[in-house]
């Protein structure tokens, strides 16, 4: 199964703030973020993490990312440098890549931490898939109404936990 999510901001207090995300500190959060994952995904699962994984340092970042199921790939946004650190494995990411395109059950779906407004293939049918605004579930449907096949992944617009491919291929089915 393939899947999708942005925007963890694994221990990052200021986060919980931001978002109105509903948990008293950063150990709660990083602990339901966990455990959410890893009640959705199984080993064999591609994950892909379009940007903001954490923004606390190499050794923090390996520490969450061990504890996560999935073969896990990367695709930076504008917190994520702990990549570029001598001390962290860079193994423990398939790939790790700025943008992406992967094809999933004849579905081409465009990665990058940014919302665009145009994409490779959008008048094709393909999906674009983004994080970084921290947007609550309605945006996804307003694009929806709008017939614009854009979809925020990260947690804060899909109950703190990754999104199919499935799901959301379904979802654009819908209208």
């Amino acid at each position: 199964m393939l899947y999708f999510t942005s925007d963890l901001h694994f221990y990052h207090e200021n986060i919980i703030k931001h978002t109105n995300r509903h948990y008293f500190n950063v150990e709660k959060m990083n602990n339901d973020l966990i455990k959410k994952w890893n009640e959705k995904i199984n080993f064999h699962d591609e994950v892909y993490i379009l940007g903001d994984f954490t923004m606390k340092g190499a050794k923090l970042a390996t520490d969450i990312l061990c504890q996560l199921k999935g073969k896990k790939h990367l695709i930076r946004g504008n917190h994520d440098d702990f990549v570029d650190s001598s001390e962290f494995n860079k193994s423990l990411f398939c790939s790790i890549q700025y943008y992406a395109e992967v094809i999933y059950s004849n579905i081409q779906f465009v990665l990058f931490h940014y919302p665009i407004l145009e994409w490779n293939g959008m008048a094709k049918g393909s999906i674009s898939l983004h994080g970084h605004q921290h947007n609550h579930e309605y945006y996804n449907y307003k694009n929806l109404e709008r017939r614009i096949r854009r979809f925020d992944v990260g947690v804060d617009a899909n109950n703190m936990m990754p999104v199919s491919a499935e799901y959301i291929i379904s979802f654009f089915n819908s209208i």
